[in-house]
């Protein structure tokens, strides 16, 4: 049974992809990262493998951050969702909480990156 732990990063910014995906290495650094730069696209790669995290960017081209994580959270209900934000109303944020999906305030950090994922063993 494969027991390596998978992160899936979505963002339209591959910068922002890259930043994301070196913070959770530096705290993971046995995890594997998986990359999207759309909602579809992530939508379409979790069909292949469950993620333990999912970082999803707020305003992407195409399908947007919480209609994907609307639909991610349909497919994987218990995965941690995690949407990265410089600046959200309270409709979208009351949206996503009752979704069940957290923040990360950007931009993203590291101090940011390793306090969600000490969230996740508690």
């Amino acid at each position: 049974m494969n027991n390596i732990k998978t992160a899936l990063i979505v963002d339209d910014s591959r910068v922002s992809r890259m930043m994301s995906r070196q913070f959770v290495l530096s705290a993971r650094p046995d995890w594997q990262i998986e990359e999207a730069g759309t909602g579809e696209e992530a939508i379409e790669k979790v069909q292949n493998f469950t993620p333990v995290l999912i970082l999803l960017d707020v305003n992407m081209p195409g399908m947007g951050g919480l209609a994907a994580a609307e639909k991610l959270r349909q497919m994987l209900p218990d995965v941690r969702i995690a949407m990265l934000t410089a600046n959200v109303q309270d409709a979208t944020r009351n949206r996503a909480t009752a979704l069940g999906v957290g923040f990360v305030e950007k931009p993203v950090t590291e101090h940011r990156i390793h306090a969600l994922l000490d969230g996740l063993e508690a």
